[in-house]
């Protein structure tokens, strides 16, 4: 069964948890780097309450436009707010076994330490992502419900935000960027050094 495609750019949020590799302060000027999945595969998300439908997405659904597209990570869907993007090596995007894969190296900017805050307390995890549909089908459940299948996409952004509209995915926060691992790495270093001096 087919039915008609809205119009215009559709978005779609997961809700995320979190996890902290490591537990050291943060440094500052380097926010770190959020690692995760932005959608899940052949999950059934339930966009009823928003007077639509089931949906899920297809494997290979990402793959042409993480090809070819230059993707933006912003916050809150916001022009106003690029995180990173994937022209300029501060976003990475892949399809793994799970779902879309995304790595977004956080800017040095007051709303990239405000967003690694917010994290870290918890008060932001979810993430959204902004996308055309290309190509998708339609099904019927076995309680009657419309499926959804998104089959391809073009994305536009992959992105964390205050209000997500689903819950499926995962989101790590890394205090990761190669140079605050080489900062955290020599002060774990001094301090091993210090107590062993204590010893």
């Amino acid at each position: 069964m087919s039915t008609p495609r809205g119009p215009g750019r559709e978005r779609r949020a997961v809700t995320v948890s979190f996890s902290f590799e490591l537990r050291a302060k943060p440094i500052v000027g380097a926010p770190g780097v959020l690692a995760g999945h932005a959608a899940v595969f052949d999950v059934i998300s339930d966009l009823r309450g928003q007077g639509q439908f089931l949906e899920k997405v297809a494997r290979g659904a990402f793959k042409d436009s993480i090809r070819k597209d230059d993707i933006r990570a912003l916050f809150n869907h916001s022009p106003n707010h690029v995180l990173a993007r994937k022209g300029a090596g501060t976003l990475t995007l892949a399809e793994d076994s799970k779902g879309l894969a995304v790595e977004i190296d956080l800017p040095s900017t007051q709303l990239g330490r405000d967003l690694a805050e917010w994290i870290r307390r918890g008060d932001i995890n979810e993430m959204s992502f902004g996308f055309d549909c290309l190509d998708d089908d339609w099904s019927h459940d076995s309680e009657g419900n419309r499926v959804r299948t998104l089959r391809k996409v073009k994305l536009y952004d992959a992105s964390p935000v205050t209000f997500p509209a689903y819950p499926q995915t995962d989101l790590a926060f890394r205090w990761a960027t190669a140079g605050a691992r080489r900062m955290i790495n020599l002060e774990l270093m001094r301090r091993q050094l210090e107590l062993l001096a204590v010893g």
